[in-house]
Order: structure tokens, then C-alpha cells, then sequence
């Protein structure tokens, strides 16, 4: 049998081209499991507002990687030792760091999965590769999950200033639009160095980190908590929860076998068996809204009007604003609501629900963003900065909001 050629490049709209650096990188990215990430999107249901943001997080998760490189590269230049395996481990990790996502990122996680979170699932993900590859992954569960001995190396996939951020920033403000949030990812890499085990930047790199919490602040606000987004991730987490509660009560629903399985089921992080996995790796995107397009037809009232919002882009209208809103609002919607439609207040609250969004773009005392001082002094971003407003930056601004139905006339 001819072997193949498993160092292939690939092209990247933001990177150029991209390397496999090695066999073992080639044959996971072939693996059914990584392959399923070309069918979520990396923003859910964003494209309902920027229609460009349509990546998945097979991109971002090739993204990461590549940024992962230039990161190796650039510590070593500087006479930091990573190892060949080290080398190897950082890449498996960052590159699977994701690979537990359910479809539309974290909607799942609320409505057909019981509290089971897609870290605890990127790892099961993690372990089950690993035993087909005669555990070639163990280094790089380690390091993904902080119990190597060398911290930067866990930093470098999870931090305030991982590879993560750095390259969903970038992917997310290209494909929106939003130039904004458009980080140097590049640049803040060839700052980076370690003191002591821990990431730092050095000195001269101050700014490019101050932009880079500007810019994670900006794209909460203006795009993953966008209320549009909003709006819609909260649809679709109810007409999930409405169909588990249909299939409960013993509707049959149209749904492929794996989103059947899901319904029917109870899963929680007490019963998420490697059984339950190799479903939950044939779910994706496709799924979802291929049950929608179907439910749209549904007898019941509360899952075709949902699934009729989002397939159709008709969704409620939001409110947002700094107070929580009053009992008195959201009982007078119900009751217009219930009286137009001769439904039940049950029914009528999946239409009028309130809730809190909060965001946090720097948090301290977290796996902080030190900064290098040329005198070898090691300071805080907030604390090294000159701008009052990275100070604010740390701390949670939370903000209330409503949706219900627009009410036509």
C-alpha cells in the first residue's frame, strides 16, 4: 500500500496556509470525531445577525492550532525548553479542546443534556481517542487538564491569554464583520515568554494586551450577547425543552435517531456512558434544524410557533437594560399572550421569560495577564496599564433582559 502524504497544508482565510506538523496531527483531524466539527458553527445561531458567520469550529479548531506553532516557535527562540512531546501534547489539546460541543455550542447543554458541560465531554472525547491510538494522547490530557507539572504549557491552551481567545477573537470579527474585535493575534504571540513556569508578556507588548481585552469586551457585547443572538439561542433552547417535554408525555416527534435518543432519554453526568458518546457524536447542526424544519408542522401550538421563529427569523422582541424589570411586565404579556391564542399559562411562558446577562472581559486573580518589566518585575495587566478603563474592565457588568411576542396589530 502506498503511504500517504500526511503533512499536507491547508488554506486558511485569515492565516494563510496552515501546516499539519505531524502524522499523528493527521490522522485526529481525520477522525470521524473531529470531522463532526465541520457541522456546528462556532456562533450557534450569530448568522441570524451577521449573516457571515457561518465558520465552524472545525475552522477555529485548526486556527488554534496553527497559532499553537508560531507559539512553540517563538518561546523557543527565546530559549524556553518544550520538549518534542511537550511540543506534540500542546497541539493534540488545543486542537481537541472543543471537540465535546454539542450543536449551536451551548444550547444543548441546557435542554437535552442534564447539566453535562462540553469540557466534561471534550475529555471523554479525549479518552476514547486515546485508547484507539494506543494512548499516544496521555501527555496531552495531562496538560489539558493542569496536571502536568509545567503550568505555562496548561496556560497556553487555557488562560486569559490562550490560543483560544486569540484565534475566535480574529475568526469571529472577520467572519461578522465587526472589525472592532479584530486582535493581533501574531503580534501578542511574539510577545509571550515564561518567567518561572507562568506565561507573561513582555513589556513592549502592553498594548497589544490592552486591545486585546478591549476587544473581548466589544465582541460580548456586540456579538455574543448581541440580543438578536440572544433571542434566538434562548428559542432554541426552548423548543428543545419542548420536545423533551412532548416526548415525555408520549408525542412521537419527527427527529433523527440520535436527537430521538436524546429526547427520550435522560441524560446526566451520572449516566453518560461511552454508549451515550458515540450518539452524542452523531449529533451536529444538521440535526437540530432538520427537526425544526419538521416541528414547524407540529400539532402542538408551543413547539411549531417556536421552531416557526427560528426557522423563519420571526423571533420575539427583547428588551435590555441595566434594572431588573418588574413582575407587573411580564404577567401582562402572559396574559395578552394566553387570551390571543386560547393557550394555558404554561404555554404562554415559553414565550415571555426574563433573564440576566453578565460579562466579565478580564477577571483578576484568575490566571492573570502579567506583564514583564524590563527590570524582571512581574505586575498585572490592570495594574501595569495606564488606562483607567481596564480597571472597569474587571469587573462583571451584568444586564436584565425580556423577550416577548411582538405584538402585531
Amino acid at each position: 500500500m502506498k503511504k500517504r502524504n500526511k503533512l499536507k497544508i491547508l488554506n486558511d482565510p485569515i492565516y494563510g496556509f496552515i501546516t499539519i506538523p505531524n502524522e499523528l496531527i493527521f490522522d485526529l483531524l481525520e477522525h470521524k470525531y473531529f470531522q463532526r466539527l465541520r457541522r456546528i458553527s462556532q456562533m450557534g445561531l450569530s448568522y441570524l445577525v451577521y449573516p457571515g458567520a457561518h465558520h465552524t469550529r472545525f475552522h477555529h479548531a485548526l486556527g488554534c492550532m496553527h497559532l499553537m506553532q508560531k507559539a512553540v516557535r517563538v518561546l523557543r527562540f527565546k530559549g524556553i525548553d518544550i520538549s518534542e512531546e511537550e511540543e506534540e501534547a500542546l497541539y493534540v489539546a488545543i486542537l481537541l479542546h472543543d471537540i465535546g460541543h454539542g450543536p449551536f455550542s451551548h444550547a444543548m447543554e441546557h435542554s437535552i443534556v442534564d447539566e453535562v458541560n462540553h469540557e466534561k465531554i471534550s475529555l471523554m472525547f479525549m479518552e476514547k481517542i486515546n485508547a484507539e491510538f494506543n494512548g499516544s494522547l496521555t501527555l496531552a490530557i495531562q496538560v489539558f487538564k493542569g496536571e502536568y507539572h509545567r503550568n505555562f504549557l496548561h496556560q497556553m491552551i487555557s488562560g486569559q491569554l490562550d490560543m483560544d481567545r486569540l484565534d475566535y477573537l480574529k475568526r469571529d470579527s472577520f467572519y461578522t464583520g465587526v472589525a472592532e474585535g479584530n486582535v493581533n493575534s501574531e503580534r501578542l504571540i511574539t510577545m509571550l515568554t515564561v518567567i518561572n513556569d507562568e506565561l507573561v508578556v513582555e513589556e513592549k507588548g502592553i498594548y497589544s494586551v490592552e486591545k486585546f481585552l478591549l476587544a473581548r469586551r466589544l465582541m460580548y457585547w456586540q456579538v455574543y450577547l448581541h440580543k438578536t443572538s440572544l433571542v434566538a439561542e434562548n428559542l432554541l433552547i426552548r423548543v428543545l425543552q419542548r420536545a423533551k417535554e412532548l416526548v415525555d408525555n408520549g408525542v412521537e416527534l419527527p427527529a433523527s435517531n440520535a436527537l430521538s435518543f436524546f429526547l427520550k432519554n435522560k441524560i446526566t453526568a451520572e449516566n453518560f456512558t461511552t454508549d451515550v458518546l458515540e450518539t452524542f457524536a452523531r449529533l451536529d447542526d444538521y440535526d437540530i434544524v432538520c427537526a425544526m424544519k419538521e416541528w414547524v408542522y407540529a400539532e402542538d401550538f408551543v413547539l411549531s410557533k417556536l421552531s416557526t421563529m427560528i426557522i423563519d427569523r420571526d423571533l420575539l422582541k427583547v428588551k435590555v437594560k441595566k434594572k431588573a424589570f418588574g413582575n407587573n411586565k411580564k404577567e401582562s404579556h402572559i396574559e395578552k399572550f394566553k387570551n390571543k391564542y386560547k393557550i394555558s399559562e404554561e404555554e404562554a411562558r415559553y414565550f415571555i421569560f426574563d433573564g440576566i446577562i453578565s460579562n466579565q472581559a478580564y477577571h483578576l486573580n484568575k490566571q492573570n495577564i502579567n506583564i514583564l518589566y524590563k527590570s524582571r518585575k512581574i505586575v498585572d495587566i490592570v495594574k501595569a496599564t495606564d488606562q483607567f478603563n481596564l480597571e472597569a474592565l474587571s469587573k462583571p457588568v451584568t444586564k436584565y433582559f425580556m423577550c416577548y411576542p411582538k405584538h402585531k396589530h
